[in-house]
């Protein structure tokens, strides 16, 4: 098994937390800044910055940019098909959380997810990954080539490094982030959220 790397980062006057490695959960860190109290996030940036570009083919061969979802929340994260452990745990609790929100509210969010992995993550892998999770539909799921995915990794300041001793597996960072209808990166969430943590903020990150 792969060990996660945790390191609280300081940002804007917020706090995020984050975490490297590709399979025990992110643990949980204080909540700060003057939306904590609102969000259950695990990290509220204080104030919220601008959300850095995203714009890359799904596995589909669709063309997705984050921009073309303003007026909705948006939940981003870094996955990879053969992940063990944090990207089956982040996949199955944001398909609770939909379905928690229920039809009305899920409708004012989008999920995007990113590959860490450029090699693994073909487009049969991705839709196979999807339909196992329940989520064929549900999110997109983002592929490229290593060098298109690394610029992505690079603006999100997200690690990817296949590991050394298990080739097989990739370290990255297992992190949700939420962006609000006007573009903006506001919270972050630990690998282990709870679902209903993501599903009582979707509503606050669409109003904003």
């Amino acid at each position: 098994m792969l060990l996660a790397l945790v390191a609280l980062v300081v940002i804007a006057g917020g706090v995020a937390l984050l975490s490297v490695g590709g399979s025990s959960a992110s643990r949980s860190a204080s909540k700060q800044g003057s939306l904590a109290g609102e969000f259950r996030a695990t990290g509220v940036l204080s104030p919220p910055k601008t959300a850095p570009p995203l714009a890359l083919n799904n596995y589909l061969g669709q063309p997705v940019n984050l921009d073309s979802y303003r007026g909705k929340a948006v939940l981003v994260t870094f996955l990879y098909t053969n992940c063990p452990d944090i990207c089956p745990l982040i996949t199955s609790n944001l398909r609770v959380a939909q379905n928690l929100m229920g039809p009305a509210v899920a409708a004012k969010m989008q999920i995007i997810a990113v590959s860490v992995d450029p090699r693994g993550d073909t487009s049969k892998a991705v839709a196979a990954f999807l339909a196992r999770h329940e989520m064929t539909g549900r999110m997109q799921y983002l592929i490229g080539s290593a060098s298109r995915l690394a610029h992505v990794w690079k603006l999100w300041g997200v690690g990817s490094e296949r590991d050394v001793q298990q080739p097989q597996f990739v370290n990255h960072s297992g992190l949700v982030y939420g962006i609000t209808a006007s573009g903006k990166q506001m919270t972050i969430y630990a690998a282990n959220f709870s679902p209903s943590d993501i599903a009582h903020d979707v509503p606050l990150l669409a109003a904003r």
